[in-house]
């Protein structure tokens, strides 16, 4: 069995330790930025969703600021749709992974339709 000298073996030990810590870094890494990534979508997702119930409960369901609150929902969802492949249901409180929102969901409001 060929011995390594000293000098290497200490070279190799460090660029092992050094190869292992740069792969938990690597695989470690994206974990906090994703979670970042979800919480702000969930965030601004939920903002959205409150404005369009805002704005029709203070000016109706056909007014302007009902329909342009609903068009920034619908960017909100786009938005993270397009960054993290997924979107926030406010109304069932839950995440969807397709792309699978109706930018009508709302244009009338389920608890008052006539």
């Amino acid at each position: 069995m060929k011995k390594f000298p000293t000098g290497s073996r200490k070279w190799f030990v460090r660029a092992a330790l050094a190869a292992v810590a740069a792969g938990g870094f690597l695989l470690l890494g994206p974990a906090p930025r994703a979670v970042a990534d979800d919480d702000a979508c969930q965030h601004r997702l939920a903002r959205a969703d409150h404005k369009v119930h805002e704005a029709v409960e203070h000016h109706g369901w056909n007014s302007s600021q009902a329909s342009n609150a609903r068009h920034q929902l619908n960017e909100a969802r786009e938005y993270c749709w397009n960054r993290i492949h997924k979107w926030w249901d406010e109304d069932g409180h839950r995440w969807h992974t397709d792309r699978d929102w109706d930018e009508h969901d709302h244009d009338h409001d389920r608890d008052h339709d006539h």
